[in-house]
């Protein structure tokens, strides 16, 4: 019998390709356990998995005889991304690994139609493809939705069938593209019961969103709807406040995303409008006298 650990470096943070090693090595009879740093590779262990999602976390405790895979390993500037193997990928989730979970994920497709050079999903998955979902959590009351674009999939209707025979409650974490919306996509949000806002993203200031959003705002409630705002990336300071004070304008959420969170003027912005009693209570010109240095 093999012993398996498996090494979470994000603990907090349901780990999906996980929970497919354990599946995998469980159905073959593996002894398979969370990895306990004290027991030693070979003496105790014959694998050990080392899972990251994010390239910023502490890797100092993991070596180089472990398997390691996520996108907090992988090397996207020399193509070198980490993927599960066929007969890993295939295996459901084992969801005793998370006996608290709530909640279940769920993805109906991968990848996405768009390309943009500060996200990763297009070169580690490519162009939107449907895919079967995986088992639900039976402990689970909600549902979080992960598709990173989901009315792209070619197979949307067929995702929402399903999504109301499991008459669960939803989270659309994945997002969802404004660009791509019209009154049937709203209606269909609109038919569930969601658990969170809305998340969509007006992350190209060059891109005249404001139109779009006010339609959207026309089906679907605004205080529904929570946008995402990157700033430092694209756009000038002026940009930043343009998109999200338009977006105040139609009774929307901004959630302002920082791209470099060490500069001084995009931490600031980003605290500014993401602290909502700050937000509702000073406009930027208020909040600059108040809380910075005044170099703004």
């Amino acid at each position: 019998m093999v012993v398996v650990g498996l090494y979470n470096l994000e603990p907090h943070i349901v780990n999906t390709a996980m929970m497919q090693v354990s599946q995998y090595h469980k159905q073959k009879g593996d002894m398979v356990e969370e990895y306990n740093h004290l027991h030693g590779y070979g003496d105790y262990y014959d694998i050990i998995y080392a899972f990251s999602i994010f390239n910023f976390t502490d890797k100092r405790m993991v070596t180089d005889k472990m398997i390691r895979g996520g996108s907090g390993f992988d090397d996207y500037e020399n193509n070198m991304i980490s993927k599960l193997p066929d007969e890993i990928e295939k295996c459901d989730y084992d969801w005793s690994l998370y006996p608290d979970c709530d909640f279940s994920l769920i993805w109906f497709s991968k990848g996405c139609i768009r390309n943009c050079p500060f996200c990763i999903v297009r070169q580690k998955e490519g162009y939107i493809y449907p895919v079967k979902p995986k088992n639900l959590n039976p402990n689970g009351d909600y549902m979080k939705v992960y598709d990173n674009n989901f009315f792209a999939n070619p197979e949307w209707r067929e995702a929402v069938k399903q999504l109301r025979e499991w008459k669960q409650p939803l989270d659309f974490a994945g997002g969802i593209d404004v660009r791509l919306m019209d009154e049937e996509k709203c209606e269909t949000l609109n038919s569930f019961k969601l658990t969170k806002q809305i998340k969509m993203a007006w992350d190209n200031p060059k891109e005249d969103l404001f139109s779009k959003f006010k339609e959207v705002s026309s089906f679907i409630k605004p205080y529904k709807i929570m946008v995402y705002v990157l700033i430092g990336y694209w756009s000038e300071k002026e940009q930043d406040i343009m998109r999200v004070e338009k977006l105040r304008e139609l009774g929307i959420d901004p959630y302002v995303m920082p791209y470099n969170k060490k500069d001084y003027y995009q931490r600031h912005y980003a605290r500014y409008v993401n602290h909502k009693a700050i937000f509702k209570s000073h406009t930027w010109d208020e909040y600059k006298e108040q809380y910075t240095d005044g170099s703004l």
